[in-house]
């Protein structure tokens, strides 16, 4: 699939930004939401769901993620990511949504997050997660 339209990144940004409005972030206060726009055209969103413990809080990232596998299972790849914030602040994903997400996405994927300036930035998924797990999977699993 090509790369997102302008139109298909504004759709997957406010898709982002009314994802965050859900989180449940009560310890932080830092609400996150996140876009992921697959092969078919569909979008899925999630948000962050913090827990008292901080370790078992779940990023807006891998929420997104698991809440398409359950509805859908794993038959589409993931194009484009979106994460956005209501706090303005910087949100590239985490290393651990990171190796989630290189599970799904395809070779010329692009994450774009809030740049703590009012804008997004644009990156390849393969430069925020270079040998990622997923590279060195058997031939038996892809």
């Amino acid at each position: 699939m090509p790369q997102p339209t302008r139109e298909q990144q504004e759709l997957l940004r406010e898709a982002a930004a009314s994802a965050a409005k859900n989180a449940y972030a009560p310890y932080s206060g830092f609400h996150v939401g996140a876009a992921l726009l697959f092969d078919d055209g569909s979008i899925v969103t999630g948000c962050n769901v913090e827990n008292i413990s901080y370790g078992l809080t779940i990023c807006a990232e891998r929420s997104a993620a698991v809440k398409a596998l359950s509805e859908s299972g794993a038959t589409r790849k993931i194009v484009a990511v979106a994460i956005t914030n209501l706090n303005d602040a910087a949100s590239p994903p985490c290393g651990a949504c990171r190796q989630v997400l290189a599970e799904f996405v395809t070779e010329d994927a692009v994450v774009y997050f809030a740049d703590g300036k009012g804008g997004m930035t644009a990156v390849p998924f393969s430069q925020l997660l270079p040998h990622s797990f997923a590279d060195w999977k058997s031939d038996a699993r892809r």
